[in-house]
């Protein structure tokens, strides 16, 4: 690990590229795993959660490893920019071995911010290859960049109160008993609910929570138009299945930090990802350390996005 990165970078195998358009409030971050790919399952809750290539991370599912994850913006309307990222790949001869060609496997899921800035902006298969060509080890662009450029939360009494949600990453590492046990996490921020600091105060969002403000009209947004989205790494070696463990342990680090969390109307999507370049570690340990990657990451794009661009 990198002293100097604190971002999921700083997790060796791992990089991480955007596409960003600011005038559209919309874009799409991608993470490219090693070229073998990396174990990977994900967590589903909410709704209307938008995916491409979900139902293949179930664990009994035969696929095991992705070699990249897309993030993005403009609803079910940008997942067509994961197709950029497959191309390059397969260019780079990156992919699952058919017998007859590579195949890439690159699941994606969306926010919805097409009522941000333009709703006729979304990520296409161009900008999602621009996000993949541009994919570094280096640490993470943070704030409203990529996924999280459209990303809001707070929405609970309408558009009056809702605040900047932006994409975040975060580190945790911690010394196991064989040795310093590490994942890195990212975080798009698009939650209907409050976003809480380290002392459970009111970070982003209006504070009052629902049904506390009568100045206002009771707000009830749609299913589609709210989701976090959170990608977890880590080079300890996991099974498939213990990587669902761990995104359902990320999904409930969501509950500490965004307030109220995973309601009617947040579709939330959480992936962990392993290269399976070290042993595996305490998985207790593990465990905390995903949680705790998780909320900072949260944290962390809320307070980036407050930064001027």
């Amino acid at each position: 690990m990198t002293p100097e990165n604190t971002t999921l970078t700083a997790i060796p195998g791992f990089r991480v590229g955007h596409w960003t358009d600011l005038a559209g409030q919309t874009g799409c971050t991608v993470i490219l795993c090693p070229d073998e790919g990396a174990v990977a399952s994900a967590s589903f809750i909410g709704p209307s959660p938008g995916t491409r290539e979900g139902v293949l991370l179930s664990p009994e599912k035969t696929v095991e490893r992705i070699h990249a994850l897309l993030l993005t913006g403009g609803s079910a309307l940008g997942l067509g920019a994961a197709q950029g990222v497959v191309e390059v790949l397969e260019e780079r001869g990156v992919g699952y071995e058919t017998g007859f060609a590579r195949v890439p496997i690159v699941p994606a899921a969306v926010i919805y911010d097409l009522g941000v800035g333009s709703s006729r902006a979304r990520p296409r298969a161009e900008h999602g290859a621009t996000a993949a060509l541009s994919a570094s080890s280096g640490p993470v662009m943070r704030g409203r960049v990529g996924a999280g450029t459209g990303a809001t939360v707070g929405k609970y009494l309408g558009g009056q109160g809702a605040a900047a949600g932006g994409l975040g990453s975060a580190v945790a590492t911690r010394l196991g008993s064989m040795g310093n046990v590490s994942v890195g996490a990212i975080a798009v921020v698009n939650a209907v609910g409050d976003i809480l600091d380290e002392q459970g105060q009111v970070l982003a969002g209006p504070g009052t929570g629902p049904g506390h403000d009568p100045s206002h009209q009771p707000f009830t947004p749609t299913p589609v138009e709210n989701t976090t989205l959170v990608a977890v790494v880590t080079e300890h070696t996991l099974s498939k299945s213990e990587c669902r463990r761990f995104a359902d342990a990320a999904q409930t680090a969501l509950g500490r930090v965004i307030h109220p969390s995973h309601t009617f109307w947040d579709g939330d999507s959480a992936f962990m990802l392993s290269s399976c370049a070290l042993p595996p570690a305490d998985p207790l340990l593990l465990g905390t350390l995903v949680q705790e990657a998780v909320c900072a990451a949260v944290r962390d794009a809320v307070r980036m996005a407050r930064q001027p661009q």
